[in-house]
């Protein structure tokens, strides 16, 4: 997973010429708006006689920034591979994710409901993020002439929206293995593969942050709003999976139906041709993803990336609202399950038969 290469930048100098050029390469404005909204380029390129750039905003070393660089004193390790593989996902597959909704149908999915607007209400508050309704589904721009459209989103917005997303996305599935787990030594029983699929996820989004981390990183502003939402959010899902684990599957599920919204949206802008910096495969997937989700060549660029996440959410959707439908305590888990009669569509790891709204019981059991 981690290639032995070390990829680090080093600061370019106060020339403008550099940092023109650092900002365009990923779509980030280089006014100190952006700067002081808590996001930095990466960029890839090293200025090999410049001097050390001030990034007063930043608790990363001045001189050099190294990304995923591979264990120290270890010159015996090549690489370190991922300890969940992931399963390959074909273009026609990714392409036919599409959003859905799984209707409430008991007070628990009510209370999951619920707490997901209020969670998606502080995300949006907290990244900025509006998007116009007409539009977030790949539909033509309604505004003509000089008119910009209203709530435009830009490529900056957009990776902000990303790493803030990503960086909470990745608790649930910790808490719920975490506390299985420890229920499980409890109660000295076997979970029934839960836990593997629950720690899996964390994983899975943990790498979508750490591939957007590749492409910027934010800084100390969004740094502290991540910790404080991450204390918050660690915290409520920790008492409320004590609680109910079912409302708290819901809830995830509901969250991801968002992940999905938003990733449906951020492709459609880049068919739309509303992200220019991202289309034509002109910026390319760091080698962390094509790593990850073994990505063929020429299927590379922003897009195909997105296409990628988003399946992963579509997956993580329907994960979590199967596992709202289940016994808590007794079910095995279907996604790691070996079934009788393998000619029938059932759950699996990958999104061959992938249900969006989740499998009810009687249709795994």
């Amino acid at each position: 997973m981690y290639a032995s290469s070390k990829v680090s930048t080093k600061a370019f100098a106060s020339s403008s010429t550099a940092e023109h050029l650092c900002q365009a390469a990923y779509g980030l404005k280089t006014s100190s708006t952006s700067t002081t909204k808590g996001l930095r380029t990466s960029c890839f390129l090293v200025h090999q006689n410049a001097a050390p750039f001030r990034r007063p905003f930043s608790s990363s070393t001045r001189t050099q920034l190294e990304y995923f660089p591979p264990p120290k004193d270890a010159p015996h390790i090549r690489k370190t591979d991922a300890a969940w593989h992931h399963p390959v996902y074909s273009e026609k597959q990714m392409k036919d994710i599409s959003i859905a909704h799984r209707q409430t149908s008991n007070w628990s999915d009510r209370v999951a409901l619920v707490a997901m607007k209020i969670l998606r209400f502080g995300m949006d508050t907290a990244t900025g993020y509006k998007h116009d309704k007409e539009v977030s589904l790949g539909k033509k721009d309604p505004t003509t002439g000089d008119k910009p459209q209203k709530w435009a989103m830009d490529e900056r917005k957009w990776m902000v929206r990303f790493i803030f997303l990503e960086s909470v996305a990745g608790v649930p599935g910790m808490v719920a293995g975490m506390l299985r787990h420890l229920h499980s030594l409890r109660r000295m029983k076997r979970d029934n593969g839960w836990i593997e699929s629950l720690l899996e996820e964390a994983y899975n989004e943990r790498m979508h942050l750490l591939t957007f981390m590749k492409m910027a990183e934010p800084g100390w502003f969004m740094k502290f709003m991540i910790l404080g939402a991450q204390g918050v959010f660690f915290n409520g899902m920790f008492l409320s999976y004590l609680i109910s684990p079912r409302t708290c599957h819901r809830f995830v599920g509901y969250l991801e139906e968002e992940a999905v919204i938003t990733y449906t949206r951020a492709i459609a802008d880049i068919e739309a041709g509303k992200l220019p910096a991202w289309k034509d495969g002109e910026i390319q997937a760091p080698d962390i993803a094509v790593n990850y989700w073994n990505m063929p060549e020429g299927k590379r660029s922003m897009k195909d990336l997105l296409l990628y996440i988003r399946a992963d959410e579509a997956k993580h959707r329907e994960v979590n609202h199967t596992l709202g439908n289940l016994s808590q305590n007794e079910d095995p888990n279907p996604f790691v399950s070996d079934y009788t009669d393998d000619s029938k569509p059932h759950p699996g790891k990958g999104i061959e038969n992938i249900k969006p709204t989740g499998w009810e019981r009687k249709e795994v059991l």
